[in-house]
């Protein structure tokens, strides 16, 4: 008997060493971090409030898929306007360009400027103008 204990022992040991530690992110696919975001929630809840772990990584999933959406989006803007650095200016052309963006994010965007538009009103015939 109590030769079959520490065999026991060694070989719970070897199952441990065998499996890699994954971070939480990995084992989610996921490049946000699940871990802090779970932290995040924990601390801003209610006093002593519980979060599921799957509540951290919905929100990571829900970020990351938030912030490919506008990055592709001011990718496009970028390329439209033929440079390679996305500024603050195509984060507010992307943005403001998609509905669902524009209904989500009311934020101001510090240097993105305004959305070009011109009112049907001031735009004129040329013919319809002035008589002399």
């Amino acid at each position: 008997m109590a030769d079959s204990a520490p065999d026991n022992n060694t070989n719970k040991q070897e199952r441990k060493e065998k499996i890699p530690t994954l971070s939480q992110s990995a084992r989610s696919g996921l490049q946000f971090p699940v871990g802090r975001i779970h932290r995040y929630l924990k601390a801003k809840g209610h006093s002593h409030a519980r979060v599921g772990a799957k509540a951290a990584v919905y929100t990571a999933a829900i970020l990351e898929y938030l912030t490919a959406e506008v990055l592709e989006l001011a990718g496009n803007a970028t390329k439209d306007l033929k440079v390679k650095r996305i500024t603050p200016r195509h984060l507010q052309l992307a943005i403001r360009g998609d509905e669902e963006l524009d209904a989500l994010i009311k934020a101001t965007i510090a240097g993105g400027g305004v959305l070009p538009h011109i009112h049907k009103s001031l735009i004129g015939n040329a013919k319809t103008g002035k008589k002399m």
